[in-house]
């Protein structure tokens, strides 16, 4: 039984109220999430901006809170495409999901990657994004016999199973090592190139055609 001190604590921010008192009242009614305001909300805080697009004052929003060293952000919106996608996680947020796709169950499985660190991408976005890094390679790097610098080719094979969408257990046992090993491979990469989080350093190695 889920008790009050292991409960998710999560912060909901939504300039318009209509859409936050309809997540708060989803919310709410779920043992794992314990709803907290902002005078309530500690580093250990899962945040979810609400927004119908992706604005200047969304992107604002994001940064404050990358700002202010606050890694677990979930982002709903009502639009999202490719550049919204790389724009939000660059900006600190390890989770995102389309509104019409969230329901309560998702809403808490997306408060549960952010707080242990897990991405989450709407599925069809990951797959245009992969294919596109995958034509950059085949058609640009390939031919002029570039490899994938910077990166081994096992922490490559561990960012393109997580931008897959796979978690550390479900890599480990992919690629026959343990758990630990996947968790220092990320550690490594992450610190490495100054990346915030696993959703960041997917990316990053999608931006920079690395996957």
């Amino acid at each position: 039984m889920t008790t009050i001190a292991t409960r998710i604590p999560v912060l909901l921010l939504a300039a318009d109220p209509i859409l936050r008192n309809g997540l708060r009242t989803t919310l709410q009614s779920r043992p794992e999430i314990r709803v907290v305001d902002e005078d309530d909300s500690t580093m250990d805080t899962v945040v979810i901006v609400a927004t119908d697009r992706i604005d200047d004052t969304v992107k604002q929003t994001l940064r404050s809170l990358q700002c202010r060293r606050i890694a677990k952000v979930v982002l709903i919106a009502g639009e999202l495409d490719d550049a919204d996608v790389l724009a939000a996680v660059e900006n600190g947020v390890s989770a995102v999901a389309r509104r019409s796709d969230v329901d309560a169950d998702i809403l808490v499985r997306l408060a549960n990657a952010a707080m242990s660190g897990e991405g989450v991408l709407p599925p069809d976005l990951l797959g245009r994004l992969l294919g596109r890094v995958s034509r950059l390679q085949r058609q640009v790097l390939e031919p002029r016999g570039l490899h994938i610098a910077g990166f081994t080719d096992r922490e490559t094979e561990v960012l393109r199973l997580l931008a897959q969408g796979l978690s550390t257990s479900e890599i480990a046992k992919q690629l026959s090592y343990s758990q630990r090993t996947i968790k220092s491979i990320v550690h490594d990469v992450t610190n490495r190139f100054q990346l915030r989080n696993r959703s960041h350093a997917v990316a990053f190695a999608m931006r920079e055609g690395l996957i």
